[in-house]
């Protein structure tokens, strides 16, 4: 049997400011990032289909 999910906890004070930040403000995925994790993503996506 699964197991009850757990309450999310609630952030306060500066962790909830870094938290909201974060938010608002993704970090970038660079180019060669982006390129390289599209190739991991066809080549796992090739194994189901064959």
């Amino acid at each position: 049997m699964a197991r009850p999910i757990k309450e999310t906890p609630i952030l306060f004070g500066d962790d909830a400011r870094r938290f909201e930040e974060r938010m608002k403000n993704p970090p970038k995925e660079s180019q060669a990032d982006r390129i390289r994790r599209e190739a991991n993503y066809k080549a796992a996506l090739s194994m189901f289909i064959k």
